[in-house]
């Protein structure tokens, strides 16, 4: 038995009924060990007061027991230069992290060909977290370099099977489905996107794609005109308001690809005069906290952040661990507020 002033991972094993490599992998976060399992592991070890040392098991892995997560630098107005559902992300990231004994480096996303030089060749950290991507078909070289030169990564965005690394994602599809049933079910035909809806922004166009078969599945024609294209942030989004107002085609409800978008539309709505949901129905995608701070507060389709933060670092742990991985959708849902 281990002193009682320091406990061993031989004494949580014993206690458990593993053996003490499950525990090492268990209290490391590895995912080949049942769940169940690992919540009894990390429930004895904090019963018994055990500490897992980080460098004496960094140095037997030959690595550095830390995560880079690298956001993508998005032209914000507001100079944050960060999309807030991706700061909404970090907190659950964090707190995976921790549980799974790893620290966290945050920067931005370099985009250079040495990203893997800046960490995992450095040993600064063993693998990437990527957030945002800005334009896909850009981003795809990126994505190209770091799958050959097998840098440890996973990205958040749309499911692509396109083999360029592991992707956690929003199902972006099922997304734009509950918007539409949701404004169909309110008795609104004439329906509007403001978004990307091309290959160069695949969540956009997803969103966009269930929301029109909804339409045609209830024997509405999706009318193109009714669609503009919009990037993620709010004076974008009130441009494209503009111009679907300016376009003088009705239209009694707007689906915007974000909540960024959709504040933008509402404020463009505002100033033409428009009651809203009065004369037009507004929702938005993510769910970002300033959604409910809205006048009146968005309806919106909501990604569930805590779920994808910690499927993120698991994967990539997983993946620095030479498990195999698995892309994954995580199914959002409709929070129903003022604006509809």
């Amino acid at each position: 038995m281990a002193s009682p002033d320091k406990p061993t991972s031989f004494d949580i094993a014993a206690l458990a009924g593993v053996s003490q490599p499950t525990v090492s992998r268990a209290l490391r976060g590895d995912p080949t060990v049942n769940e169940g399992t690992r919540k009894r592991i990390e429930a004895i070890a904090t019963q018994i007061g055990y500490k897992v040392d980080k460098n004496a098991s960094s140095l037997r892995r030959g690595q550095s027991s830390t995560l880079a997560l690298l956001f993508f630098e998005d032209p914000l107005p507001d100079g944050t230069a960060i999309n807030p559902f991706f700061l909404a992300m970090l907190g659950s990231i964090l707190r995976t992290c921790a549980k799974r004994g790893y620290d966290l480096l945050t920067s931005f996303q370099q985009l250079s060909s040495d990203w893997h030089k800046d960490y995992e060749d450095t040993r600064k950290a063993d693998g990437l977290i990527l957030l945002g991507y800005g334009d896909y078909e850009l981003y795809r070289a990126r994505l190209q370099d770091l799958v050959r030169q097998r840098t440890h990564f996973v990205r958040w965005g749309s499911v692509e099977l396109d083999g360029l690394g592991t992707t956690i994602g929003c199902d972006n599809m099922l997304g734009g489905r509950l918007a539409a049933e949701h404004l169909l079910s309110r008795g609104r035909r004439r329906l509007a996107f403001i978004g990307e809806a091309s290959s160069h922004y695949p969540e956009f166009r997803d969103r966009y794609h269930g929301f029109c078969d909804t339409q045609l599945e209830a024997g509405i024609e999706p009318d193109p005109r009714l669609q503009i294209g919009a990037l993620s942030i709010e004076e974008s989004g009130f441009e494209a308001a503009r111009q679907l107002l300016a376009n003088k085609v009705p239209f009694d409800a707007i689906f915007a690809a974000s909540d960024l978008i959709a504040i933008g539309a509402l404020r463009a709505l505002q100033e033409a005069g428009k009651s809203v949901p009065g004369d037009v129905s507004v929702v938005g995608f993510d769910d970002i906290p300033a959604a409910s701070l809205t006048h009146p507060p968005l309806t919106t389709i909501a990604q569930d952040y805590n779920a994808a933060g910690e499927a993120l670092v698991d994967t990539l742990i997983g993946e620095i661990g030479n498990h195999s991985a698995e892309i994954r959708l995580l199914p959002p849902r409709l929070i129903v507020r003022k604006t509809s």
